[in-house]
């Protein structure tokens, strides 16, 4: 399957906004309340928090087009932009998603890969993600990539507190 991974510009907005709501409402519609759901979108997955998120010199879009289309994107953060390490020698991936249409089809651990080998470029010494502690496929294509859990951390999601896992590989 021919596929593109690019970095994201600011003429990616619009139509990467729209990919990465349709693949987190594919992901985490099920097991959540749809309110939940929805506060979530619209703080963290709007045009504006994206816009200021590209803005950040720390973190950084790839985006995944096969045949053209977007399939999927990984977000990364380097300190300061770190949700939660802020160590100098890892790259934090934020968020890595893929539309349902293309899991299943090796394209997760091409976006995958890109980031470890992105980090490694970087003169990172390890990787590391949260991922939602009820979100088993994920933790096992993580597990199986050889990512492993090192700690947990709280997550608001609308009116809960979920659990995080905290997943991390060593290079």
């Amino acid at each position: 399957m021919p596929y593109l991974i690019r970095k994201a510009n600011f003429s990616d907005l619009n139509p990467l906004v729209e990919m990465a709501r349709i693949s987190f409402l594919e992901a985490f519609t099920e097991g959540n309340k749809i309110e939940n759901v929805n506060a979530y979108l619209e703080e963290a997955f709007t045009e504006e928090q994206f816009s200021e998120e590209m803005e950040n010199p720390a973190s950084l879009f790839f985006l995944l087009e096969v045949d053209g289309e977007l399939a999927g994107y990984a977000k990364v953060n380097f300190v300061p932009a770190q949700t939660d390490l802020n160590d100098n020698s890892s790259l934090e991936v934020a968020r890595l998603y893929l539309l349902n249409k293309y899991i299943g089809q090796g394209l997760g651990k091409v976006l995958l890969n890109h980031t470890i080998n992105f980090a490694k470029l970087n003169r990172k010494k390890y990787l590391w993600l949260g991922v939602w502690e009820k979100n088993i496929r994920a933790i096992k294509f993580y597990e199986k990539h050889g990512l492993s859990i090192f700690s947990s951390h709280p997550f608001p999601f609308g009116d809960e507190i979920q659990t995080d896992f905290l997943m991390r590989i060593d290079f």
